[in-house]
């Protein structure tokens, strides 16, 4: 059987995406009672790559496999051959001969792609420069959950147009939501993630649309979400970002544009009174440990799912 990879959020479709948030919150409600845990992967092992440095991606993972019965093998790629310049496609090769799924933090979305060209196993894309879907499947379980359903919601993402805002635009399209991007000029998500975004709209009635106008973009939104203004590996631009994105900060008058029950998302690690005030961050509307928290129950959901378990409605593959 060709191993099922999950490499962008439109690796699964959209039955698929509610079949496994609705295992999320089955494996979320029953996880602290006694003898009620499903255990999946026992005697499995799973391999967690981090090319980059990771809190709640590299936790998540690590309890989600061993809660779902597996062992976790933490790599840090610094002190394997990886970081000595082995190839992707042979370490693929390797590990597919030692574990049953292959988890990798890394930088260029090929990285990935090439990782699971290679390998025999399952492949999770844990975070690339161009997509973060297991933290967007994590989103819309947090905002399914908070506000009853996903579909004609309108999530607002004020900030850079990366990884998260284009696994934004193609999970929230697949569930039918419509999520507008406010970036600056140059800084917007590339066109080709926003087009199939809207192709994929067409049919579920969800909707990408970039402005740039943060005020623009919160207005009456349900869910406003911003991430950092400088990735991994753009520190060098910190400052110029600084000055540039100072209008699209997620502060109290972006809160007063939405609705007087939107909730306020951010996947962390946050910078208060930069991209985010803290007043924002730390006030009621604020459910970004909710976010946090629910890596792990998207996570054990869509381990147990790429490893062919038939559970609470999802199917083998």
């Amino acid at each position: 059987m060709t191993a099922r990879h999950f490499l962008l959020d439109t690796d699964l479709t959209s039955s698929e995406q509610a079949a496994l948030l609705d295992l999320a919150d089955q494996l979320k409600a029953t996880r602290r009672q006694r003898g009620s845990g499903l255990r999946p992967l026992d005697g499995r092992s799973v391999a967690l790559i981090f090319e980059k440095p990771s809190t709640r991606t590299r936790l998540s993972f690590d309890v989600a496999v061993a809660e779902l019965g597996g062992h976790p093998i933490v790599i840090d790629s610094a002190s394997t051959q990886l970081g000595r310049g082995e190839t992707i496609e042979d370490t693929a090769a390797v590990l597919s001969r030692y574990v049953d799924a292959i988890v990798i933090r890394t930088f260029e979305q090929s990285r990935v792609e090439r990782m699971a060209a290679a390998a025999t196993v399952p492949v999770v894309n844990a975070l690339s420069d161009h997509a973060h879907p297991c933290q967007a499947l994590a989103d819309l379980q947090t905002i399914r959950e908070l506000r009853g359903r996903l579909a004609g919601l309108t999530l607002a993402y004020l900030g850079d147009g990366n990884n998260v805002a284009h696994s934004l635009m193609l999970a929230g399209a697949l569930a039918g939501m419509r999520v507008h991007v406010a970036s600056p000029p140059g800084y917007e998500p590339i066109g080709q993630v926003v087009r199939q975004a809207n192709e994929i709209g067409a049919v579920t009635g969800g909707e990408a649309l970039v402005m740039h106008d943060a005020h623009e973009a919160a207005a009456d939104a349900d869910v406003l979400y911003t991430d950092v203004w400088a990735s991994m590996g753009q520190d060098g631009e910190s400052e110029t970002r600084a000055l540039v994105f100072q209008p699209y900060r997620l502060d109290e008058k972006a809160v007063e544009a939405a609705q007087p029950d939107a909730i306020v998302m951010h996947c962390l690690p946050a910078h208060r009174d930069v991209e985010i005030s803290a007043g924002v961050l730390d006030g009621p509307r604020s459910v970004v440990f909710d976010q946090a928290e629910n890596r792990l129950h998207a996570q054990k959901a869509l381990l147990s799912f790429l490893l062919g378990e038939s559970v609470a409605g999802v199917g083998t593959r």
